[in-house]
């Protein structure tokens, strides 16, 4: 079993950035081209992208259209998309217009019965995305924290046809401190559905843990890399090596 490896390409203004603890005044701009970065990942190696709008997440709409579609536009693999997707109507749009998967975080919490149907109408190509804090979920951009836990979350959806769930520790994304494996291992327990680690992944040997806990942990299907990769303390050859 390999572990599917996913780099980051999250968009704020257009720009290729990543935030500390999902914070927008906590910016490191790395790229104002989306569509080479994206062509960069794919050229040495990653077989899928994962790209966020980060001021659709707080807009709660899409807002970087332009960047999302220079990233369709240079790159033949596939693309998963989260940020401001909070209706049947965007999730069709984009899904219309190249991106693979379509990742629910807010609406999930908010309107389960939008999961489903998604889910429904596009089998195989609908996330669910868990960000939490100190276990709760968080939504809108991550700036409200609700009073539902991310298992009771990944619990309610579980069964409603989703593709998987990206379990993201926002205490952690960004900061390089290391993947919360614990609570990944435990929500990836607690449900049947691939599950996606996301947030803290400082080196390679997060990502030899990760490999090794599949053997325990079935469900566990990949990660997402952000800071570490841009920064270097993660080389992209070392990284599909190790998975």
């Amino acid at each position: 079993m390999s572990l599917k490896l996913y780099p980051a390409i999250d968009l704020k203004d257009g720009a290729c950035v990543r935030l500390r603890r999902g914070e927008m005044g906590e910016a490191t701009v790395y790229g104002t081209d989306p569509g080479a970065q994206a062509a960069s990942w794919a050229r040495v190696g990653f077989g899928a992208i994962h790209v966020v709008d980060l001021n659709g997440a707080f807009a709660g709409k899409p807002v970087n259209h332009a960047a999302v579609r220079s990233i369709l536009a240079a790159v033949d693999v596939p693309v998963q998309l989260g940020g401001g997707i909070r209706d049947m109507k965007t999730v069709e749009l984009w899904l219309a217009a190249g991106v693979s998967r379509v990742i629910l975080g807010s609406a999930a919490a908010k309107n389960p019965a939008l999961v489903r149907e998604a889910a429904r109408a596009f089998p195989g190509r609908v996330l669910v995305g868990i960000d939490a804090k100190a276990g709760m979920v968080a939504v809108e951009g991550w700036a409200e924290v609700s009073e539902l836990s991310a298992g009771a979350l990944a619990a309610r959806l579980e069964d409603a046809g989703i593709a998987g769930i990206i379990y993201t520790d926002i205490a952690r994304d960004g900061m390089k401190t290391g993947v919360n494996l614990a609570e990944t291992m435990a929500l990836a327990d607690a449900v049947l559905v691939p599950v996606i680690a996301s947030g803290g992944v400082a080196g390679v040997a997060d990502i030899l843990a990760l490999r090794a806990a599949q053997k325990a942990h079935p469900t566990l299907a990949g990660v997402i890399l952000g800071r570490a990769l841009y920064d270097g303390s993660l080389g992209a050859a070392e990284a599909l090596t190790a998975c």
